[in-house]
């Protein structure tokens, strides 16, 4: 008979304090909801990082082009120099042979 009675007591005691640490729930629903809020924002953080950096991804692929673009034109640039420049020693060198062939006339 003891042992029953002890048994409902320890039964209402851990009741009880059941009863009380429910009691307690008001603060850890806080706790989450500002967890909520933290991951919220971590979120908005993270997609305007991915936006951020699509868009630097944009800028530097166009930045590509126009230095392709920018190598292009100074290869024919080079070329077109080099055929000038070969055009002017072709040319000098008629006028070394014209001045030649006058001195030894």
């Amino acid at each position: 008979m003891k042992t029953a009675l002890v048994l409902k007591a320890s039964t209402a005691v851990l009741c009880l304090g059941m009863l009380a640490g429910c009691a307690d729930l008001k603060p850890l629903q806080q706790q989450i909801d500002d967890l909520k809020g933290q991951v919220a924002q971590a979120q908005q953080d993270a997609s305007s990082a991915q936006n951020s950096a699509s868009t630097a991804s944009t800028a530097a692929s166009a930045a590509q082009k126009t230095a392709s673009g920018a190598q292009n034109t100074a290869n024919q640039a080079m070329s077109a120099a080099q055929a000038a420049q070969s055009c002017c020693d072709a040319t000098n060198e008629k006028i070394d042979r014209m001045f030649k062939k006058s001195m030894s006339k």
